[in-house]
């Protein structure tokens, strides 16, 4: 065993590019050197948002100087359609486009320049046709991606009927651009016997590969994808990579030569799919201490013109509607419409944000309504046995899974029990919302502040503020059971020094980092004596996506799989070499084998020796996910491996003179488990919660009537920036949380956090409220434009109320 106490593990840790990446000499794809001869691509994209194509002339173009060549559909030598999920999405578009960005044509050049100039001198006509833009034009018109998802449990009827409180209504959640450092890029060189290497940045190197073998005819062993690292993805280069990706490919083995595509802000911003907006539809009822009772709900997903995620991003909706809370009756249907925008697709939290959305406005209204403590309403709702009820006469009728069901079919089930099921019928054992809550508002000081800001709020005419909260449960894994696998490769040369393969993609979030940590505790090695390669399909074959916050879940294990096995190879020989010590004894510590009376063999020493013996000194590493499956036709299963927790305690301070607001303080305590690297999941914490703020506040996508998106650059669309970070920022990780079954007990990081942004929408209602009576209404983003609207609402509310009174 390795000696915990000297591990790299639970240790302050420095991201492994950090060095690179604040000198410059982090390499990305556009910075790697040009090979010889190498051209460029550049993406022709529709001008309309529905039309036929009429007509596709190059002849002008390829009469300028520096254009080499103009492909279009009928230049590709395989087959012209891709698509994460159904090969939907023509690689150039044939007879008719179904969005503005979709791309057309691909002008091939010496310079970017000249790419230009050729894209403008090409001729192109359509006939435009009627565009469907809306939600609600698709739900008329009946343009739907993929079947409905449906979820029901009990009676939500009789529910209704006899709650104290029944809330209905609209929720709209807007898209996000990604935003990424580092627009989409690919660079594809040829080789011998009509091989291609690409370099890519995206975050699912196999899906670029099938993309790119079957758009070229070949078979994927032709095709090698590597990844040098990512400057920020968020989603956006999980499916959306290949399509760029393949183009470049497909103009390499046009013209022979290297060709890179890379895009522009405006083009990345135009031709990419951003994250779902989504449109619900509530109906909740509640008892009169605030206790969930029903709760129906319609949830549509905007999927853009073509599949790519929808499906899967709908059901992870579906999934988290419920988010931290029990919901005894329930009838949840999801459908995904196809619209005429560029594809949306997979974005931070994948669909969960947009359910959570929906419940948490359920619950403000309702905590406005029964003038409760918006944190104390939803500590009431928790999964896991209610304090506040006990015995037999609170039992809940809920349908019980047929292999659960007594011979008698019985279907009550105690209050207990039930209160641990979701709604697709997944046990939430040891709910850690109750015990972060209370040690989440005892950090805060969370009732002195209330009485604090509702003091300020009664001398303050203009300035309001308000004190939100916000919980996050988020399931971890692949809702598509393929996906979670992982594979890596680890190999030990003579001179001891390690290189670590492994399928996950480096896109800033720290996996590399993690991933060295776990290889230098498996093999007692320091992480100085590892490099970790860029990742690449012919080292690790049939990768999953670096995406679901599975990246170290995932990779971990395979590495550590592939360590235990070359570690356990060379322990007889270390044993051997330390004098006939009991192979059992043997630990590795800090770049050697120690023997229990603490003689040393340094690690450089046994890895010659054992190549000596001719032992093998490399090891591949697998790793699939156990015990999860869902019934989608069902509305059943365990799609989660587990789940991640969090809270957000966060005050803000309103104008009600311009509708713009600050963040005060925000207070996070989120579950990770057991630390694999706490510097790393405090970033990602952070950053997490900065784009979730960004998504519900200032970010804000606006299309014309005629489809084509206005808000396409920095400075028309706003994401966060230092000002916008909390005045007061307090992150902490849940101590002593350790997860059983995952790499050493650590918990994924990466979107759960994202969730807690939605606490600035609670916090945000709450200062609202306190301009004036009445019910709050405020649609998200919640733009200083929107904010204002709410208040104005408000306070003339205020100026109406007692003229009301005085008549009655």
């Amino acid at each position: 065993m390795t000696d915990a106490t000297r591990s790299p593990l639970r240790q302050s840790a420095v991201h492994e590019s950090a060095h690179a990446h604040v000198t410059g000499a982090a390499r990305y794809v556009d910075d790697l050197p040009e090979p010889g001869g190498m051209l460029h691509g550049l993406p022709v994209g529709s001008p309309v948002a529905r039309g036929r194509v009429v007509a596709r002339r190059a002849e002008r173009a390829l009469a300028l100087p520096g254009v080499r060549a103009v492909l279009f559909a009928a230049d590709v030598p395989g087959h012209n359609r891709i698509g994460p999920i159904v090969h939907d999405e023509p690689l150039l578009a044939e007879d008719e486009v179904f969005a503005v960005g979709q791309t057309v044509a691909l002008v091939i050049g010496d310079s970017v320049a000249a790419c230009r100039a050729g894209a403008q001198a090409l001729e192109l006509e359509f006939e435009e046709l009627p565009a469907i833009l809306t939600v609600a034009e698709a739900l008329a018109a009946g343009s739907f991606l993929c079947p409905l998802h449906e979820m029901r449990r009990g009676d939500v009827a009789a529910a209704l009927a006899r709650a104290a409180v029944v809330i209905e209504g609209e929720v709209s959640t807007g898209g996000q651009d990604h935003f990424y450092l580092e627009t989409q890029a690919s660079l594809a060189i040829p080789g011998e016997d009509d091989t291609i290497h690409l370099e890519s940045s995206t975050q699912h190197p196999t899906e670029v590969q099938i993309a790119c073998s079957e758009v070229l005819g070949c078979p994927r062993n032709h095709i090698v994808v590597a990844v040098p690292r990512m400057g920020g993805a968020f989603g956006g280069k999980e499916s959306q990579a290949s399509q760029f990706a393949a183009l470049a490919a497909l103009a390499a083995r046009h013209t022979g030569r290297p060709v890179k595509v890379w895009l522009s802000r405006d083009l990345d911003m135009t031709m990419t799919g951003k994250r779902h907006p989504f449109w619900s539809r509530y109906r909740a009822g509640l008892d009169a201490r605030g206790r969930l009772l029903g709760l129906e709900v319609e949830l549509v997903a905007d999927g853009g013109w073509s599949v790519d995620l929808s499906p899967a991003i709908l059901d992870r909706g579906m999934f988290h509607i419920d988010n931290g809370y029990f919901v005894p009756n329930l009838h949840f249907v999801g459908k995904a419409v196809r619209t005429n925008k560029a594809s949306n697709t997979a974005f931070r939290g994948f669909g969960g944000p947009q359910g959570m959305a929906v419940m948490e406005e359920v619950l403000s209204r309702a905590a406005e309504r029964l003038g409760l403590d918006p944190a104390e309403i939803r500590r009431r709702n928790y999964y896991g046995d209610c304090p506040d009820e006990h015995g037999p006469e609170n039992m809940v009728h809920v349908p019980v899974p047929d292999d659960e069901q007594t011979s008698a079919g019985a279907s009550v089930i105690s209050l207990v029990r039930a209160r641990c099921l979701t709604p697709y019928y997944q046990e939430v054992p040891h709910c850690r919302l109750p015990r972060i809550h209370a040690e989440l508002l005892q950090r805060c000081d969370w009732d002195a502040r209330r009485a604090e800001i509702a003091e300020f709020n009664a001398r303050s005419p203009w300035q309001k503020r308000g004190l939100g909260f916000m919980p996050v449960k988020f399931g971890i894994s692949f809702t598509n059971t393929m996906l979670n696998q992982a594979g890596a490769l680890v190999l030990i040369y003579a001179d001891g020094s390690v290189q670590l393969n492994h399928g996950g993609t480096e896109m800033g979030q720290g996996l590399h980092t993690k991933m060295l940590a776990v290889c230098a505790h498996e093999l007692g090695v320091t992480t100085a004596q590892i490099r970790c390669m860029a990742t690449a399909t012919d080292k690790v074959p049939n990768t999953s996506a670096t995406a679901a916050s599975s990246g170290s879940d995932l990779n971990g294990m395979a590495v550590q799989r592939a360590c235990a096995e070359i570690r356990e190879r060379v322990r007889p020989l270390a044993a051997e070499l330390l004098g006939g010590v009991a192979p059992e004894a043997v630990q590795f510590v800090a770049g050697a084998a120690v023997a229990p009376d603490g003689r040393k063999l340094p690690w450089s020493e046994l890895a010659k020796t054992a190549w000596m013996r001719r032992l093998s000194l490399s090891a591949a590493g697998y790793y699939a996910t156990p015990n999860i499956a869902y019934d989608r036709s069902a509305g059943r299963g365990k799609p989660f491996h587990y789940f991640a927790y969090g809270a957000a305690a966060i005050e803000v301070e309103v104008s009600g003179l311009t509708g713009e607001h600050r963040i005060l303080r925000a207070d996070l305590l989120h579950d990770v488990g057991s630390s694999l690297l706490p510097t790393i999941d405090l970033g990602q914490v952070e950053g997490g919660f900065i784009q979730g703020v960004g998504w519900v506040t200032g970010e804000e996508l606006v299309w014309d009537a005629k489809g084509r998106l206005l808000t396409h650059g920095p400075s028309t669309y706003k994401i966060p920036a230092v000002g916008d970070c909390p005045t007061v920022f307090n992150v902490a990780l849940l101590e002593h949380a350790e997860q059983d079954g995952t790499i050493h007990g650590s918990k994924a990081v990466g979107e759960p956090p994202l969730m807690l942004g939605l606490g600035v929408v609670s916090a945000l209602r709450q200062a609202i409220a306190a301009f004036g009576p009445g019910e709050v209404a405020l649609q998200i983003p919640c733009t200083p434009e929107a904010i204002l609207r709410a208040v104005v609402r408000q306070r003339e509310g205020a100026a109406v109320a007692p003229a009301a009174d005085a008549a009655e």
